[in-house]
């Protein structure tokens, strides 16, 4: 399927469906009338598999509580094997409502109030609440930056670990907002690192199936032939890949029995299974990977004009490197003062996106954009960026 198939094909109309992203503009930024280019949900109905299976669920009429089928384990596992050649057994796999309340339940089941939990900023923010909300301490170590791309600084994570005893470090892989799909050298180093410090990875592979050109995708579980299993587990979800976000269902892979056995003790009781996140899933990861590599075109897509029409448009500013991910961060740091960033943005040309600050606070000046749209909107954001530098530098002339 032609990108063009799939834009004509799958778009849709969000604004008056309660959307986060379109109607929750003015309780999110105050203003109603911005373009939406900010939240990480897609502007596209998802494959019609899951449309069918949803439905056939609903017609049934009951949602009472619900168990995890054998068949979506197989589903699970299935995808996991011939998309990133990782096998997994059915007992090391858990559900959980969403990754973020995975992360939640992780950060309890793994250490204790005070202790010290690593980060790599900018990273995405609900792992600083995650940290903060329950009381542990948060560690952040920088991702070094140069000219669009990042890259780990590889000392200073490891002193950030040992001068604060770090008990539990939260990875992002693929890495949002960086854009980056590690290399499975960078893994090692970094997961031998904490192996060697007696630190636990939580690895969030949430945007595991969006990678682009060469990159490739490593689980953190197959990293050195599993060589760091013991201490590590994934945490992921369909959400990302299909646009389900809330059916409501996350998946982790907890290989070590003494983790699982600490991650079953601190969730018991705490959460029965969506039924229609397990129908949904399922439905996706057995017939959605045509769709699936049709978006993927629309988003190399719509990269690849965001960056031509930027550089034209805003000479000096920088769209990142995107190897992974459908949200690349542009550095505007070179075009407008990074104090003034909101005001240009937001106030002049009337766009919603992330902000890097909320990222991390060494970050302020970049953006982080949505790509998972139709291409009109992102003619539009180009569009209303130049007009808007060009106001904005003819009004300071």
């Amino acid at each position: 399927m032609l990108p063009s198939e799939f834009v004509e094909r799958y778009s849709v109309e969000r604004r008056g469906t309660a959307s986060l992203k379109w109607d929750g503009l003015e309780a999110r930024f105050g203003d109603p009338d911005l373009l939406p280019v900010w939240v990480a949900d897609m502007d596209f109905r998802v494959p019609e598999v899951v449309v069918d299976a949803l439905r056939a669920r609903v017609d049934h009429g009951v949602f009472g509580y619900g168990i995890i089928p054998g068949s979506f384990y197989e589903a699970y596992q299935g995808w996991l094997e011939s998309r990133h050649g990782l096998h997994t057994e059915k007992a090391w796999i858990r559900c959980a409502m969403g990754v973020v309340p995975a992360l939640y339940w992780f950060v309890n089941a793994f250490t204790d109030p005070g202790d010290a939990v690593l980060i790599q900023t900018p990273v995405y923010y609900p792992f600083h609440n995650a940290i903060r909300d329950t009381g542990r301490k948060l560690v952040a170590s920088d991702l070094r930056y140069h000219d669009g791309r990042f890259t780990i600084d590889f000392a200073g994570f490891e002193k950030a670990i040992v001068d604060n005893d770090v008990r539990l470090f939260i990875l992002c892989s693929p890495h949002n907002p960086a854009g980056r799909v590690w290399t499975e050298d960078e893994l090692d180093r970094m997961l031998g690192i904490c192996q060697e410090h007696g630190v636990i990875v939580v690895s969030d592979e949430i945007h595991h199936d969006f990678t682009f050109g060469d990159a490739t995708h490593v689980p953190a579980l197959s990293v050195a032939g599993g060589r760091y299993a013991s201490g590590t587990v994934i945490v992921d979800s369909a959400s990302k890949t299909f646009n389900i976000a809330s059916l409501g269902l996350a998946t982790a892979v907890i290989p070590d029995a003494s983790l699982r056995a600490r991650y079953d003790a601190y969730t018991r009781r705490q959460y029965d299974p969506s039924v229609l996140g397990l129908v949904g899933a399922e439905a996706a990861y057995r017939g959605g990977a045509e769709w699936l590599e049709a978006l993927k075109q629309v988003v190399v897509a719509n990269y690849a004009r965001v960056k031509q029409g930027l550089e034209e448009a805003l000479p000096g500013a920088v769209v990142c490197q995107l190897e992974g991910t459908y949200l690349p961060l542009i550095d505007l740091r070179a075009v407008i003062p990074a104090t003034q960033t909101h005001a240009f943005v937001q106030n002049h040309c009337k766009i919603a996106v992330d902000y890097g600050e909320w990222f991390g606070k060494s970050w302020e000046g970049f953006v982080r954009v949505n790509l998972a749209t139709q291409p009109r909107y992102i003619e539009e954001l180009i569009e209303r960026l130049g007009t808007g530098y060009r106001t904005w530098t003819g009004e300071r002339a």
